[in-house]
């Protein structure tokens, strides 16, 4: 199912859907519009994928995103389309994103939930899986989505995620020592 539609003047409309505070869906809204400085609860994912000798992808968030331009992070984050299932809008992202197909995606933290404050004021406030994947392709990423990306290895990831949270996103902060403890 595609989480967009037509709109009036053409473009492409996303929805996003909303929660109640037991993380069950109560509606939807438009993507473009939701994410604003009181963000209500909505449903989204993040991925951290790995190439075949074990390493893990990093992004760098494009300069033109409205929230954190320009910040390191996992491989790739989005929301499911009402009536999607998380594997298929974690496939579906991942290939809009940075153009490679996955090989494996597995939960890793299902209950994971954050609340950040990007320094231009818009607030995240999501209840957010978290999956591992793998792929064997090589990243071809939509520039305005990603503006570099790098393999590292999972200790170094770590030791980043550790030594110096402020230089990656809130959610990678976040994540980066639970997959850690998990794993």
């Amino acid at each position: 199912m595609s989480q967009q539609t037509p709109a009036e003047d053409g473009a492409e409309r996303e929805f996003v859907v909303l929660l109640d505070e037991a993380h069950e869906p109560v509606g939807v809204a438009d993507k473009a519009v939701v994410h604003t400085e009181d963000t209500p609860l909505h449903l989204a994912f993040s991925c951290y994928v790995r190439d075949p000798e074990g390493r893990v992808l990093l992004t760098r968030r494009a300069l033109g995103k409205t929230t954190w331009p320009g910040v390191w992070t996992n491989a790739c984050c989005g929301h499911p389309a009402p009536g999607e299932s998380m594997e298929e809008a974690v496939r579906r992202r991942v290939r809009q994103e940075l153009g490679i197909e996955l090989t494996e995606v597995t939960e890793a933290l299902p209950d994971f939930r954050y609340r950040a404050v990007s320094a231009e004021g818009i607030v995240e406030n999501e209840f957010c899986p978290v999956f591992w994947a793998r792929t064997e392709d090589t990243p071809a990423p939509d520039a305005n989505e990603v503006a570099e990306f790098t393999w590292a290895a999972w200790p170094d990831v770590v030791t980043l995620a550790d030594r110096t949270p402020w230089v990656i996103s809130p959610w990678a902060a976040e994540q980066i020592p639970q997959l850690n403890a998990a794993h």
